[in-house]
C-alpha cells in the first residue's frame, strides 16, 4: 500500500500510516519548520545541520522560495511565499519526475495544484504512484482548521475554509482509491452567512467529492476510542472512488456493507443535482453515541473504538516527573515498543543529546507567582464545580473582592503554595481571598489536569494546562505533550520550541507541531480502516 500526504506537520498521520505497511509516495507541508521535524524522523535527515554546512537536503524539496539557500529558508515566513514561477528559488526544475519520488514538498497546496494543472506528466507520475503496482491508493490529510474549530473565529468566507477544496482538488488530479481527510469536529456545526442562511461545511466537502466520483462515508469519531490519553474528537470523511466501490467493499461483511448504502444514495443525487442538492441527504455516523458505537464495533469500522480501558495523563507522562521519579506505564513500554520503523534516533544526533533522554523534556521557567497559581488550578480541578472555579476567577480577574462562605467551605482544607515555598492551608477566609487578589489573571482558560482521565483536547500553546502534581507546578513539556498525543520517546521534534506575539501567525514551533499533530495511535486505527477497503 503507498499514500501521499497533504498537509503532513510533522507527521503524525504519516506515522501510523507507514507502520501499518503504508509506503510514502509524497509528502507536502507549508510551513519549514514542521518540516524539519518530519524530514528528521522520516528521512534521517538534520536540516539545520545541512543548513549550517550550507547544504540543501537531499530529500525536502521547496516549491518555492524568497530564498537560494537553506538557513533562511528554515524561518521563512510561509504565507510570503512567491507563487510558483514567480521571481523566487524552487527545487521543483526536475529533468525526471521520478526524482520526486519519496519527497517532501514544502510549499501551500494551492501552489502545488497549479503546477499539477500545468503539468500532466507530474500527475501521470502521481496516479501512477512513481510506477508502483496498482497506482496510487491513498491521499490523506488535516486541512488546517482553524475557521471550523468552536475555539475560532467560525468565519464562513475566511480563506483557510478553502484548504478542503484544495485537497479535493489534489484528489481529482490525482485520482487515488482513497481519500481520507481529518478535521476538527467544529467543521459539524453549521455556519450563518450574512444573510442568516446556515452553511453545512462538511456536507459542501461531501458534495465535491461526490462531484468529482468519491463516494464519501463520514465519521465523527474520538482519538481516546483508539487509545490516545487525550479527548479529542474528529471529523473523519472516508472518500472511495466510485469505480473501485465494488471492489473494495466486495470482501466486507454485511454490517459494513451496510454502511455504504447511504453514500452511494448521496453520491447518486450528487451526480443528478451537483452543488444543488439540499442538505439532509447524508448523515455523519457517531462512535460518540451508543447506536454509533455499536455500528463501528461490528464493523470494519472497528480499529477506531478499539481501546477496552481509556488511558489516562498519569499514564502517559507519570515517570517525566523531575520530583519523584516514577516507573514508566504499561502504555508507554507499549507505545515505544510500537513504532518499530523510527530510525534508532541515537544514530543521528550525537552522544551528549541523550544524557537527559528522552529529547524534548526541558522544562519552561515559571515564575513563583505563576506556580502559586497553578497549584490553585490543580485545587480547582480537584473540586471540579464550575460554579468554584468562576467564582475564583472573578476574585483573580478582580471583578469582586469576597468569596462566598459556601465556596470557602470546599476550598478551605487544600494546602497552597506560598511565598515561602511551603504548602499550607490558610486558616480564614480573609486570608484566602487577600491570597488571591494577590495572584491577579486575565486568563480563565488555563487548568490543570486531571491525573485520572484522558487530556483535554491538545492546544497548541503551552500555558493553557499545567502539571497535575502539586510539586510539578509548571506547563508541560514538549515531550509530555506529544506522549499525550501518543508519540514515542524516539520521535524527535526540530525546530524553536515556542513562540508568540506576531510570529505566532505563521510560526509552527515545537509545541505547535505536537497541537497540531494527527495522534499517531490514531494514524494505526485510520490506516487499518483504510487497508480493509483496499484488500
Amino acid at each position: 500500500m503507498n499514500h501521499i500526504e497533504l498537509f503532513a506537520g510533522c507527521g503524525g498521520l504519516s506515522l501510523g500510516l507507514e507502520q501499518m505497511g503504508f509506503q510514502l509516495v509524497l509528502a507536502n507541508e507549508l510551513s519549514p519548520m514542521a518540516a524539519e521535524t518530519f524530514a528528521y524522523n522520516f528521512f534521517g535527515e538534520d536540516l539545520e545541520e545541512k543548513a549550517n554546512q550550507s547544504e540543501l537536503p537531499k530529500h525536502v524539496v521547496w516549491l518555492n522560495s524568497r530564498y537560494e539557500t537553506l538557513k533562511p529558508r528554515l524561518r521563512e515566513n510561509p504565507f510570503e511565499f512567491p507563487a510558483y514561477g514567480a521571481d523566487g528559488f524552487t527545487d521543483m526544475s526536475f529533468k525526471n519526475w521520478n526524482d520526486l519520488d519519496g519527497k517532501l514538498v514544502v510549499g501551500s497546496i494551492t501552489e502545488f495544484n497549479k503546477l499539477l494543472s500545468e503539468s500532466p506528466a507530474l500527475v501521470k507520475k502521481l496516479r501512477s504512484a512513481f510506477g508502483r503496482k496498482g497506482g496510487l491508493d491513498l491521499v490523506s490529510g488535516g486541512p488546517p482548521c482553524q475557521s471550523f474549530s468552536m475555539a475560532g473565529k467560525r468565519e464562513k468566507d475566511n480563506n483557510k475554509n478553502t484548504l478542503p477544496w484544495e485537497f479535493a482538488k489534489f484528489v481529482e488530479h490525482t485520482q487515488p482509491k482513497i481519500a481520507l481527510l481529518e478535521n476538527v469536529t467544529g467543521i459539524l456545526r453549521p455556519f450563518k452567512d450574512s444573510e442568516g442562511k446556515q452553511f453545512h461545511a462538511w456536507y459542501e466537502v461531501a458534495k465535491v467529492f461526490a462531484t468529482i466520483g468519491y463516494v464519501p462515508l463520514c465519521l465523527h469519531i474520538n482519538a481516546r476510542q483508539a487509545g490516545v490519553p487525550q479527548n479529542r474528537p474528529r471529523f473523519i470523511m472516508i472518500a472511495v472512488r466510485f469505480n473501485h466501490i465494488k471492489s473494495a467493499i466486495k470482501k466486507l461483511d454485511n454490517q459494513s456493507k451496510d454502511l455504504f448504502i447511504q453514500p452511494l444514495d448521496f453520491y447518486e443525487k450528487v451526480q443528478i443535482k451537483k452543488a444543488d442538492l439540499e442538505f439532509g441527504h447524508l448523515t455523519v455516523l457517531d462512535s460518540n453515541k451508543s447506536s454509533g458505537l455499536s455500528l463501528f464495533k461490528s464493523s470494519f469500522l472497528a480499529p477506531l473504538v478499539s481501546v477496552k480501558e481509556e488511558v489516562s495523563v498519569k499514564d502517559a507522562v507519570d515517570d517525566l516527573k523531575f520530583t519523584i521519579k516514577q516507573e514508566p506505564s504499561e502504555f508507554i513500554l507499549q507505545l515505544n515498543a510500537k513504532f518499530e520503523i523510527l530510525k534508532d534516533r541515537r544514530s543521528i544526533g550525537t552522544p551528549d543529546e541523550y544524557v537527559n533522554w528522552p529529547l524534548n523534556h526541558d522544562p519552561r521557567n515559571n515564575s513563583p507567582l505563576v506556580q502559586r497559581r497553578f497549584r490553585l488550578y490543580q485545587i480547582l480541578q480537584t473540586v471540579g464545580q464550575r460554579g468554584v472555579t468562576q467564582a475564583v476567577f472573578e476574585l483573580l480577574k478582580g471583578e469582586r473582592a469576597k468569596l462566598d462562605p459556601k465556596v470557602w467551605a470546599l476550598l478551605k482544607d487544600f494546602s497552597y503554595l506560598h511565598e515561602d515555598g511551603q504548602l499550607l492551608r490558610f486558616g480564614t477566609k480573609d486570608e484566602f481571598e487577600r491570597y488571591l487578589l494577590a495572584h491577579p489573571t486575565k486568563k480563565q482558560t488555563q487548568k490543570a489536569l486531571s491525573a485520572s482521565e484522558p487530556a483535554p483536547a491538545a492546544l497548541s500553546i503551552p500555558d493553557d494546562a499545567c502539571h497535575y502534581d502539586e510539586h510539578e507546578l509548571r506547563v508541560l513539556t514538549v515531550r509530555e505533550m506529544a506522549r499525550i498525543q501518543s508519540f514515542p520517546d524516539n520521535f524527535v521534534f526540530r525546530s524553536k520550541v515556542t513562540t508568540g506575539g506576531q510570529m505566532r501567525k505563521f510560526e509552527v514551533p515545537q509545541y505547535t507541531q505536537v497541537g497540531n499533530a494527527v495522534p499517531p495511535l490514531l494514524g494505526i486505527a485510520l490506516a487499518g480502516v483504510v487497508s480493509a477497503l483496499l484488500a
